[in-house]
């Protein structure tokens, strides 16, 4: 059996405890959001080293897995920086999987504007976690469906400078008021409304 302190070396584990804590440090905007927490909390409590995977690999389908977003805000603060995501035919913030060299999950989100909008060192709108949502994926090829468990972030970019890249078709700064559930989703437009809050 292993000791604890060899497995508090992995780097999953690590990760593992530092979105514990930032998880226990958000606080929800709404009931719904409230429910994603609860049910984060919930699957950061799996016991780890029983797990064939943990629970930030993208194979770990029950009842999902943790992945990781970044809402871009523009340097006047009027404007979000979204991509195109060709798969969902939709304008969604940058984001996606947590991978195995990922520190943590602010990390991942950071590799992710860094290779879906060329962006690096960008710096938090707000300390901590911006927002939270779980959306349903359905069975494609050998994956059955799942939940994606998104943990997001607010950065504020310095300019209006980027391009896309990765897995963005395309991208562009959309202004807050422009943009609307019918050419993004739901869960962007709780994040609109959060942003528009702050003023």
């Amino acid at each position: 059996m292993q000791k604890l302190s060899d497995l508090l070396k992995r780097p999953e584990m690590r990760r593992h405890q530092d979105l514990q804590e930032l998880l226990s440090r958000h606080l929800p905007a709404d009931a719904r959001e409230a429910g994603y927490l609860q049910r984060m909390l919930a699957l950061c409590e799996t016991p780890q080293p029983e797990l064939s995977c943990d629970v930030f690999g993208r194979e770990h389908f029950s009842p999902g897995h943790f992945t990781a977003s970044a809402f871009i805000l523009s340097p006047d603060a009027d404007a979000l920086l979204l991509i195109y995501h060709g798969k969902l035919k939709r304008w969604l913030q940058p984001g996606g999987h947590v991978d195995p060299d990922d520190l943590s999950i602010l990390a991942a989100a950071e590799r992710e504007i860094r290779e879906e909008v060329g962006l690096s060192a960008l710096p938090l709108l707000a300390d901590g976690v911006f927002d939270l949502d779980i959306h349903d994926i359905p069975a494609l090829n050998s994956s059955p469906a799942h939940a994606h468990f998104d943990v997001r972030f607010a950065f504020r970019a310095p300019s209006l400078e980027f391009h896309a890249a990765s897995d963005a078709e395309a991208g562009r700064w959309v202004r807050l008021s422009d943009i609307d559930e019918a050419s993004s989703d739901s869960s962007v437009m709780r994040a609109v409304a959060k942003l528009r809050a702050r003023g």
